[in-house]
C-alpha cells in the first residue's frame, strides 16, 4: 500500500495538468486559479488537500482546508 504525502507526486501533476514540463504546468496552475509553491528547482508544489478541495469545486479557505481537526490530548501522559 503506497502512502500519500502532503503534495500531490509529479504522476498526479500531469494527470491534472496534462503537462509533463514544469514550465507548463505553472502555467496552466496559474490560468486555472491554482495556489502552488515552486521549489528552488522552479518545480511546482501542490498541496493534497487543496487539490481535492479543487477537484470537488469547493473554494479552498482557511476553514476548509484542514484535513482532520484535532486536539492535543494530554490524558494519558504521565
Amino acid at each position: 500500500m503506497e502512502t500519500q504525502t502532503e503534495t500531490l507526486s509529479d504522476d498526479e501533476l500531469v494527470a491534472i495538468t496534462g503537462y509533463r514540463l514544469p514550465s507548463l504546468q505553472i502555467k496552466w496552475l496559474a490560468k486555472n486559479g491554482w495556489q502552488y509553491a515552486l521549489t528552488g528547482a522552479r518545480r511546482p508544489v501542490v498541496g493534497r488537500v487543496y487539490a481535492r478541495l479543487k477537484l470537488a469545486g469547493v473554494k479552498p479557505s482557511s476553514s476548509n482546508a484542514v484535513a482532520e481537526p484535532w486536539s492535543l490530548d494530554l490524558s494519558r501522559v504521565g
